[in-house]
C-alpha cells in the first residue's frame, strides 16, 4: 500500500499533535485521539520519528495538567465549582473521581487518561490536595506517555486501513481535515443536545434557594438531606438548618417515615449534573418526591440563608487510609519505588 499524505498532521508534524492534544486537555470538546492515530500512521510510514511525536503529545499533556493542577491548588474547591458550571461531564465525574483517588491514591493518574471524563478532572481535583508537585508530575508523565503511545501505536498498526480510508475520502472530493471537522462538530452537537435535555429536566424538578426557604417557613416543611460526601462534611462541618446527613454510597435504605414527604437534597454540585444521579439513587432507597437544590449548599450560602454546625456525632470518623487532609479530598500520595 503506497503512503498517502495526511494533510495537517503531515505538514505540521509534531506541532499538529501538540496543538491538538493541548486543546483537548484544556477542555476544548474536540478529541485528540484521531490526530494521535494519524501521527502513528506517519511514524509507521517513516515520515516522522516516533519520539518526536510522542514528546509533543506528552509535553502538551504536562502543560495543560500543570495549569489545571495549579488552579486547583490556588483556588481549591471554589475553582472546581466554577469549572463544572460549564461542563456536565466534569460535574458528573467529580464524585466518582474523588472516590477512586481516595481508594487507589495518586497512581491512578497513570490510567486516568483512558477513562472518559476522569482525565480532565483529575489534575484540578488533585490540586486541591496536599500532594507534592513532583509526585503529581511523575505520575502524570507516566500516564501521558502510556496514553499517547497507545493511540500512536494503534495508528501504526492500522496504517494500511487508514491509508485506504484516506484514499476513499479523497476520491469523494473531501479531505481528512473535512472528516475530522465533521466529527468535531458532531461531537459538540451531541454535547449541546445533552445539555439542553438536562436543562429541561432540571427546570422541571429542581428547587431554588428562595423556594426552599419559603417551603421551610410553611406548615409542611420538606425533609432536607445533605448528600455531600462524608469527607466533605468533615472538612466543612456545617449544613442547612435541620438537614439530615445521607450517604448515597451506603446500601442501607433510609427511614421510610420520610419517604412519602417532599424531599429536598443538596450536594456540592453547582451544575447539578450529579443531581440527576442523586435523585435516581434516592428513588432506589424508597423516596418518591425528590427535588435537588439548585446550586447546592454554595448557592444557599450565597443567598444569605442560615446554616448550622453539624453535630460531632453525625460526622463520619476518618478511616485508617486517610493520609492527607486538605480542602476537599484525601489522597494517598504514593510515589513509585
Amino acid at each position: 500500500m503506497p503512503h498517502v499524505p495526511t494533510s495537517l498532521a503531515s505538514s505540521w508534524g509534531a506541532w499538529a499533535v501538540f496543538v491538538s492534544v493541548l486543546a483537548t486537555q484544556l477542555g476544548v470538546p474536540v478529541p485528540a485521539a484521531p490526530m494521535l492515530i494519524l501521527a502513528g500512521t506517519l511514524v509507521a510510514a517513516g515520515n516522522v520519528p516516533f519520539w518526536q511525536m510522542l514528546a509533543a503529545a506528552v509535553l502538551a499533556v504536562l502543560i495543560a495538567d500543570s495549569l489545571w493542577f495549579a488552579a486547583g491548588r490556588l483556588y481549591g474547591r471554589r475553582f472546581l465549582n466554577s469549572l463544572v458550571r460549564f461542563s456536565l461531564s466534569i460535574d458528573s465525574t467529580l464524585r466518582t473521581a474523588r472516590r477512586w483517588f481516595e481508594r487507589f491514591g495518586v497512581p491512578l493518574l497513570a490510567l486516568s487518561k483512558f477513562v472518559p471524563g476522569l482525565g480532565l478532572v483529575s489534575a484540578p481535583l488533585l490540586g486541591t490536595t496536599q500532594i507534592e508537585v513532583r509526585v503529581f508530575l511523575l505520575w502524570d508523565l507516566i500516564g501521558a506517555t502510556a496514553w499517547a503511545s497507545f493511540w500512536m501505536l494503534g495508528g501504526a498498526a492500522l496504517q494500511a486501513h487508514i491509508d485506504r480510508l484516506i484514499m476513499l475520502v479523497r476520491a469523494n472530493g473531501t479531505t481528512l481535515i473535512d472528516m475530522l471537522a465533521m466529527v468535531a462538530i458532531g461531537f459538540m452537537l451531541y454535547r449541546w443536545i445533552r445539555r439542553v435535555q438536562f436543562r429541561q429536566w432540571l427546570e422541571k424538578y429542581h428547587i431554588t434557594p428562595d423556594q426552599l426557604d419559603t417551603m421551610m417557613r410553611s406548615d409542611t416543611p420538606p425533609v432536607i438531606y445533605d448528600a455531600r460526601p462524608p469527607e466533605v462534611r468533615r472538612r466543612e462541618p456545617y449544613r442547612i438548618t435541620g438537614a439530615i446527613s445521607l450517604d448515597l454510597d451506603s446500601p442501607e435504605r433510609t427511614d421510610q417515615l420520610y419517604a412519602e414527604h417532599e424531599v429536598v437534597v443538596y450536594c456540592v454540585c453547582p451544575n447539578e449534573a450529579t443531581a440527576k444521579l442523586i435523585a435516581r439513587q434516592m428513588r432506589s432507597k424508597g423516596f418518591r418526591n425528590v427535588r435537588p437544590l439548585k446550586g447546592g449548599l454554595d448557592a444557599w450560602e450565597k443567598h444569605g440563608y442560615p446554616i448550622e454546625p453539624i453535630p460531632t456525632e453525625h460526622l463520619h470518623a476518618p478511616t485508617d487510609d486517610d493520609d492527607v487532609d486538605h480542602d476537599m479530598v484525601t489522597i494517598r500520595a504514593t510515589a513509585p519505588e
